[in-house]
């Protein structure tokens, strides 16, 4: 719902540097926060044009966030190589990494149709259409590549949940103490997830599906394909369970994509993702819960996230 004051939560040199931005008699008509994010404060901004018409705009926020000018730098130059090449990114307007024209660092860019589709109906539809994307991003050979992947879980960090079983999860452990395998360098999104995928489900029903945009381009690195199959593996599983984690690296390779080589190379890049949402199960669940997922309470996907990551040691260690 639009707020009522036209530009209710935007803040005043956020609002003046917004405005710069807008074509010549455009106006802010309408600011609407949007809900689903977890690092950035995202607001849908309704611009009037002198003829009558409109269109949207979407200002990406990051208030306290530690590297905000390293990700909107890497957001703002993922745009900019995105931009003709058929993958549904928004288009960039400006960026503002360092703060130097508003409260806190911020990008403006265009506004996608379609919607987050979350629910477990017509996850089997979804499933292919989330890894024939993923295969098209992997696919481009941008002429700057972005930074190298980060990954920040160690041995040493990863959280083993109540009830898991133990001797699998310290197999897994012990899988992420070597040296990650060789890779073939991909551009990668680096949080490839249902809940990054803009959707357009027509009332025909899911048969109908098709996806819209892809946003958050704020990680986008250079790396491992498989490190962004994992990340979606994971979120898959914790969203509808683990066999849509175990489903989801088939999908992509069905679509054309291509993995490491080896069992064992695939399963560390599995393990890694799934054992560093040992560390973030609350603020990764929050946004689930309040799109109307509820019943996934911080210890439901805790058990989820038990489960795949021992289901992954039972198949491939």
């Amino acid at each position: 719902m639009t707020d009522h004051d036209e530009t209710a939560g935007l803040r005043p040199r956020a609002l003046a540097w917004v405005n710069r931005h807008l074509e010549a008699g455009e106006r802010i008509v309408g600011s609407e926060a949007l809900h689903g994010g977890i690092t950035a404060e995202m607001r849908r901004l309704t611009v009037a044009a002198p003829d009558g018409g409109s269109r949207y705009l979407v200002l990406r926020t990051f208030v306290d966030v530690e590297h905000a000018e390293d990700s909107l730098d890497r957001e703002a130059g993922a745009l900019t190589q995105l931009a003709g090449t058929g993958v549904p990114a928004p288009g960039l307007v400006a960026v503002d990494p360092t703060a130097a024209h508003g409260e806190y660092p911020s990008l403006l860019m265009t506004h996608l149709a379609g919607r987050t589709v979350l629910d477990d109906e017509a996850v089997e539809k979804r499933v292919p259409l989330l890894a024939r994307q993923l295969v098209a991003i992997h696919a481009l050979r941008p002429v700057e590549r972005p930074g190298r992947y980060v990954t920040s879980t160690t041995a040493d960090t990863v959280v083993t949940p109540e009830g898991a079983d133990a001797a699998a999860w310290a197999a897994a452990v012990d899988v992420i103490r070597g040296p990650a395998p060789p890779y073939e360098g991909r551009f990668l999104h680096r949080d490839f997830h249902p809940g990054n995928v803009l959707f357009d489900m027509p009332p025909s029903g899911p048969a109908g599906a098709r996806i819209t945009g892809v946003v958050d381009w704020a990680a986008a690195s250079w790396g491992p394909a498989d490190l962004d199959v994992a990340h979606c593996s994971t979120n898959l599983a914790l969203l509808h369970g683990p066999a849509w984690g175990m489903r989801f690296a088939e999908a992509y390779e069905e679509a054309g994509g291509v993995l490491a080589a080896t069992s064992g190379e695939r399963l560390y890049w599995l393990v890694r993702d799934g054992l560093a949402f040992s560390e973030e199960v609350g603020p990764v669940s929050r946004p689930w819960r309040e799109a109307g997922r509820t019943e996934l309470t911080t210890r439901v996907v805790e058990e989820r996230l038990a489960a795949y990551v021992t289901e992954l040691m039972e198949t491939l260690g």
